[in-house]
């Protein structure tokens, strides 16, 4: 048994684990027959939750490199391997003054996984970027998906659908802007941008780490996924409901007849921020997040997930799904 790496700090480990390097070394991995079923294709592990040990072969990229395709006076495309760290692809970017990630800066996880989250953060999702994602399947074929082909919306990709297990993001390839153009009207990225002389890619990008590093642990130091729920959108009717109850109750339009709701301010309402239930917990700077206070399973954090959802329910009639992937 081989531990498995994830960002809860649980004690998992998988029958085999198995790292390629290349499309050449994933397609001889296939070709031998080396990637038995079952499989788990996975990133660093920042979006997973495992409830047990895996009984099958974890697969995990390590193909890098960051390789401009195409340029011109407005924009740069680039093909990113879909082993790179995320945040240092959105440090890259923002070194060259290449405009669009920013505002992703320190979410944790790899740049093939962002392509299947659609991750996203302070009115930017990963899909605003992606011009198309590389593919090899368990067969060895390789397939380009258009980013009109990947069927994005919040959180969710084509590429999380059960039938595409099978298919494995070898590469994705980005579309940046060369102008200057920032996402500043979400969360409190406006006001801490105050406090600088100069609102430039370098500084916002220095705002956002400092916001995020404000309301999330470290996971080196408390393990976490980051944020463990989907913020629920609703309709407007529903919306006014809860508003006529809850006057100050926190929201985004999406659109006439949809609301996005904060999960993290109901679940504040219903009084979890910085309770427990054994060894696992919910964040006491950040509801929207649960934490491994040390030695809980995964198991235990569905426990709390459990819960925490039922109580939800109960106060504002709203099923609020995790962003995490049960395993």
């Amino acid at each position: 048994m081989k531990k498995i790496s994830n960002t809860f700090g649980l004690d998992v480990s998988a029958a085999k684990f198995l790292e390629y390097g290349s499309e050449a070394e994933l397609l001889e991995l296939i070709m031998a027959g080396g990637i038995t079923v079952p499989y788990l294709h996975m990133g660093s592990g920042s979006n997973l939750l495992f409830t047990k040990d895996y009984e099958g072969t974890v697969l995990h990229s390590r193909i890098t490199g960051i390789e401009v395709t195409a340029e011109d006076e407005d924009k740069v495309s680039v093909r990113v391997g879909a082993g790179v760290v995320w945040d240092d692809f959105a440090a890259y970017c923002v070194e060259r003054n290449w405009y669009g990630a920013e505002n992703l800066s320190l979410i944790p996880g790899e740049v093939g996984a962002s392509a299947v989250q659609n991750i996203g953060a302070y009115g930017v999702e990963v899909k605003d970027l992606v011009s198309s994602v590389e593919t090899m399947n368990i067969r060895g074929e390789k397939r380009v998906f258009r980013v009109d082909e990947c069927s994005y919306v919040y959180r969710k990709s084509i590429f999380k659908l059960p039938e595409m297990k099978s298919v494995f993001v070898t590469y994705v390839n980005f579309c940046l802007s060369k102008k200057e153009h920032f996402t500043l009207d979400y969360g409190s990225i406006r006001n801490e941008l105050m406090k600088y002389p100069v609102v430039d890619l370098r500084t916002l990008r220095r705002v956002i780490v400092e916001i995020r590093e404000s309301k999330l642990p470290d996971p080196h130091i408390l393990g976490n996924a980051g944020s463990f729920f989907m913020n629920p959108v609703v309709s407007r009717v529903k919306f006014e409901e809860l508003q006529d109850k809850y006057p100050s109750i926190p929201h985004y339009d999406m659109d006439t007849d949809s609301v996005k709701i904060p999960a993290g301010w109901m679940i504040d309402q219903c009084g979890w921020k910085g309770k427990a239930l054994g060894a696992a917990a919910v964040y006491d700077k950040q509801a929207l997040v649960l934490v491994n206070l040390g030695g809980a399973t995964g198991t235990d954090i569905v426990a709390l997930s459990d819960a925490v959802r039922a109580s939800v329910f109960e106060k504002f009639g709203i099923d609020i799904h995790p962003e995490v992937n049960f395993i």
